[in-house]
């Protein structure tokens, strides 16, 4: 049976030092400070934003939340975006997707200053995460590396198997693991002969949004499973992109859903927003 790893307990000491390295910056007149950008009312962003509201207020986070119609025009929107990009308390700022339609993301994304890009999704650093000079990692991939490391896995020399390809999750994941020395191969909807490489994964890491898509028979003995997947099954529970109860039998070390992988992420949004609060006051080069 595979050890659950715990990603609230892992979140949670996140956040404690997030918390004293707030604490740290205060005594130097410093507040970390986070934007945080929605439109429209889709539920699951509300609920996403006001989760990240509570976070910042519970590690001393400054925050502000911009709640913009539907029916904001991107002039709007990118008007908003530079204006927060010129405030000085303002360090990280954060646009909630998805946006409604209409609504051009990716130069929304582009127009945030890449010193404030808290989620890593502008292309400049994009690009410095190729590269391995980076100061932002994106929120979901740096949450699953902390979870790994949590227990002590090495990455290093390990088979890395990744499934999904988005540049939310799976691109980012694939270049974190390759920085820690693991062998990477990332599969997706065209990968042929997808249950004889999953097979051979020391490290599986899932993102693809189907419910129970990875089975036993596609999981090596004794492997590390990450599932990032947040589905519901046929009777309408909250469910993972692996099959829990049967790939629990044969892994190592496995996340459950809900309580794995989720919890990391805005964990790793304010340690982001941290480190851009010294990144522009010179702390950090």
């Amino acid at each position: 049976m595979a050890k659950i790893i715990d990603g609230k307990a892992v979140s949670a000491s996140v956040r404690s030092d997030v918390t004293l390295e707030v604490k740290e910056l205060a005594k130097q007149g410093i507040t970390p400070g986070l934007a945080v950008v929605i439109v429209g009312d889709d539920p699951a962003s509300r609920k996403y934003v006001n989760n990240k509201k509570k976070a910042c207020a519970q590690t001393g986070i400054y925050s502000e939340e911009y709640a913009l119609p539907a029916t904001t025009s991107q002039k709007e929107l990118m008007d908003l975006v530079e204006k927060l990009n010129n405030k000085k308390d303002i360090h990280g700022i954060l646009v909630q997707s998805p946006l409604p339609s209409g609504l051009d993301e990716e130069a929304v994304v582009e127009a945030i200053n890449p010193e404030k890009d808290v989620d890593a999704f502008h292309p400049a650093n994009v690009g410095r995460i190729m590269i391995g000079n980076f100061h932002f990692l994106p929120c979901t991939p740096a949450g699953i590396i902390e979870l790994i490391k949590s227990q002590n896995v090495d990455i290093e020399g390990k088979n890395c198997v990744v499934i999904g390809r988005s540049n939310i999750v799976g691109k980012p994941m694939a270049m974190l693991l390759l920085h820690n020395n693991g062998t990477v191969t990332i599969c997706h909807s065209k990968t042929k002969n997808l249950n004889e490489i999953c097979k051979n994964a020391d490290i599986l890491v899932v993102a693809v949004g189907k419910p129970k898509f990875v089975t036993a028979d596609m999981v090596k003995e004794g492997a590390v499973v990450i599932d990032v997947g947040m589905d519901r099954d046929e009777n309408g529970k909250l469910c993972g992109d692996v099959d829990f109860e049967n790939v629990e039998k044969i892994a190592s070390y496995i996340t459950p859903v809900p309580g794995g992988v989720g919890p990391m992420t805005i964990s790793m949004l304010l340690k982001n927003t941290v480190t851009a609060a010294k990144c522009i006051n010179g702390m950090i080069k």
